[in-house]
């Protein structure tokens, strides 16, 4: 592993790969880059294009000599000993058909991290390609649901589920988190740009509202709901200016009503009407039933107390009819408790460590806000949901990891100047 030299915020204009040791800033590796983080919306089968883009793209530049700053070791080290822990688990399968598969998936996934956090750890304005590519992949997804759902094109229902829209994905509850990324960049980018940009921002805001709404998931809707207002209250906190607070209360206001004239006229039509009030209600019937969710989630964690190594990948539905939906049981059932505890303790170091730097004035701020209040939504919301396998999760821990190795690089840079004589 080494040291990277990148400030945060600032353009890293570089060597090509095996030069120096350094990473491409040129119009191919950001095409690609971009192309990645775009792909990351079409997941109507598997594998899906994605799936093939990073694992070529990673591949290639770990071949080439991309090197790793050592400041993303940790996460190296735990996402190894959370697969590791998959691994050991596997071993309890009875029939070993469907493990290898799967963990093979999670293998793939940790890649993905790897070469995200290795990629923004040595230039912050290919950062802001991943991020331009994911935003734009996020606002096809939500336009294929809402197009879906209202029927504009003739085979439409293909982007619906159970009458819910679930855009280019395979189910509206991965659809629906899948937008809150995107969402709360683009918040924060209406509450803090001139009124031009914010316009812009804003119109594509509304059509990833309108997708979050219509998958009907209840977790997404908390999560939006939680991200959108943490963005806007650590503005409003961080900022001294009385002016910048008046805009933020003001536009905070302005989209508040927005929103709420929308779902109203939704709300017009019977059959949205009807699938939200049946989706409003906090505890549906397959919560609270007998061997409900949260009787699993209760047995589970008593089972998975009593094993050590888990009981593999697959194998919770054979034993109590369903799947966990429970993301740190989970961990623990399918990948033993290393793979459980090592999950827990990468999402807290992740959320400990993002935390300063949403309160940092670095011109990744946006983005190191739009990650941690993300991910904060994504750790509470796992409680009722399984996402070991969400692609868009482990591009956000990379994300967070490689704006981490800029910290680092940019307070090792301030450490040296401080230590240089003047010059006369």
């Amino acid at each position: 592993m080494s040291d990277v030299t990148a400030s945060p915020g600032a353009a890293s204009p570089v060597a090509p790969v095996g030069l120096n040791g350094r990473l491409p800033l040129s119009m191919i590796a950001a095409g690609i880059l971009w192309l990645c983080a775009f792909s990351g919306f079409f997941v109507l089968n598997e594998p899906a294009p994605y799936d093939l883009l990073i694992v070529a793209s990673a591949g290639l530049a770990f071949l080439c000599g991309m090197p790793l700053p050592r400041t993303i070791a940790p996460m190296i080290g735990l996402l190894l000993a959370y697969m590791a822990g998959g691994i050991l688990a596997s071993t309890q399968v009875p029939t070993f058909d469907q493990a290898p598969m799967y963990m093979a998936v999670t293998g793939y996934l940790i890649v993905s991290s790897i070469f995200y956090a290795a990629v923004v750890a040595h230039s912050a304005q290919l950062l802001r390609v991943i991020v331009y590519g994911y935003v734009a992949g996020a606002v096809c997804a939500a336009l294929a649901g809402v197009i879906g759902y209202f029927g504009l094109v003739p085979g439409a229902d293909i982007f619906l589920l159970y009458g819910r829209a679930k855009g280019t994905f395979q189910d509206p509850n991965v659809f629906g988190p899948f937008l809150i990324f995107p969402a709360t960049w683009l918040t924060y980018m209406i509450l803090t740009q001139p009124l031009r940009r914010g316009i812009i921002a804003a119109g594509l805001l509304l059509i990833l509202v309108a997708g979050l709404f219509l998958s009907f998931s209840r977790a997404a809707w908390g999560m939006t709901a939680f991200a959108l207002c943490s963005t806007g209250f650590v503005l409003f906190l961080s900022t001294r200016n009385p002016l910048m607070r008046l805009r933020i209360l003001g536009l905070a206001i302005a989209g508040f009503l927005v929103i709420a004239l929308g779902l109203v006229a939704a709300l017009q039509t019977d059959a949205v009407g009807a699938l939200f009030a049946e989706r409003a209600e906090l505890v549906q019937s397959y919560d609270g039933s007998h061997l409900g969710r949260f009787a699993r989630h209760a047995l589970g964690f008593m089972l998975a107390g009593e094993r050590p190594l888990g009981i593999g990948p697959l194998q919770f539905y054979r034993i109590f009819t369903e799947d966990p939906h429970n993301m740190y049981l989970k961990s623990f059932m399918a990948y033993g408790w290393i793979g459980g505890i090592s999950w827990i303790v990468l999402m807290s170091w992740t959320l400990a460590r993002l935390f300063p730097l949403i309160f940092q004035p670095r011109a990744t701020r946006g983005i190191a806000i739009a990650l941690f209040v993300t991910l904060v939504g994504h750790a509470l919301v796992a409680l009722v949901i399984d996402m070991d396998h969400w692609r868009h999760n482990f591009l956000l821990i990379g994300l967070s990891w490689g704006l981490f190795a800029q910290e680092a690089a940019y307070k090792r840079a301030r450490a040296k100047e401080a230590l240089q004589p003047p010059q006369e």
